[in-house]
């Protein structure tokens, strides 16, 4: 719940900057863009895991408030999830892809003229979509006899299907990057990380559960064409 609170109180004070902040220079941009996306979980216990490569893609709305100083806000699909790393010799492998819906909100800060130095950061809040799982049936055979032997014990827990996950996540993303500004719009390229703050399973603080952390953590790299509508 604390961290719920901090989110918002951080997407509250980022809209309550700009509301105050009066520009003559104001300048409005629409665009779209998309990159790559490497995801994993913070799992406490801990899961051995490889970073799973995925997509993001959408539209963005950018409000240039003063020099030096504005607000990006972003529409965005992406997919999120995490593979598992095993043995070589159990020949297992398991796969998780997560579909989200996502609308980060950040306060955009940049130095420069025609190339720009960028900085950007803020809260993000997501939807869970839809999710796809691919398990081999080395795995699975391995799975449903641990099981079997011991029915009691948490095994493979984070296999559960979707009606087990949390739909919501949310926490902050930072980014990095270059703009350049020309004839046809403007290019931003950025790199980004996200801390995500809400877990993926419930946690261990509530009866039954097994993980006490299952976060998403996120490094994204992504261009944005935008255009001047105002």
């Amino acid at each position: 719940m604390k961290k719920f609170v901090l989110f918002f109180t951080l997407l509250v004070g980022v809209n309550t900057v700009f509301a105050q902040r009066e520009s003559a220079r104001s300048e409005l941009y629409l665009g779209g863009g998309g990159g790559m996306i490497f995801s994993s979980m913070d799992f406490v216990p801990s899961i051995e895991q490889t970073e799973k490569m995925g997509i993001v893609g959408g539209v963005s709305v950018k409000y240039i408030s003063e020099k030096h100083l504005g607000l990006i806000a972003e529409l965005n699909f992406v997919q999120k999830g995490w593979s598992e790393s095993f043995d070589p010799e159990s020949e297992f492998s398991y796969t998780r892809t997560l579909n989200y819906l996502e609308l980060p909100l950040m306060t955009h800060i940049y130095f420069g003229n025609n190339i720009r130095f960028i900085f950007n950061v803020g809260p993000k809040l997501s939807f869970l979509l839809g999710e796809n799982q691919e398990m081999n049936s080395a795995l699975a055979d391995d799975l449903a006899a641990r099981r079997e032997a011991n029915p009691d014990a948490p095994i493979g827990v984070q296999y559960g299907s979707m009606d087990e996950l949390n739909r919501v996540d949310y926490g902050l993303i930072g980014g990095l990057g270059m703009e350049l500004k020309t004839d046809i719009g403007d290019f931003d390229l950025e790199g980004r990380y996200y801390f995500g703050l809400a877990d993926l399973f419930t946690s261990s603080r509530s009866e039954n559960a097994y993980f006490s952390r299952s976060a998403h953590r996120i490094i994204e790299a992504k261009l944005t064409w935008y255009f001047k509508i105002h």
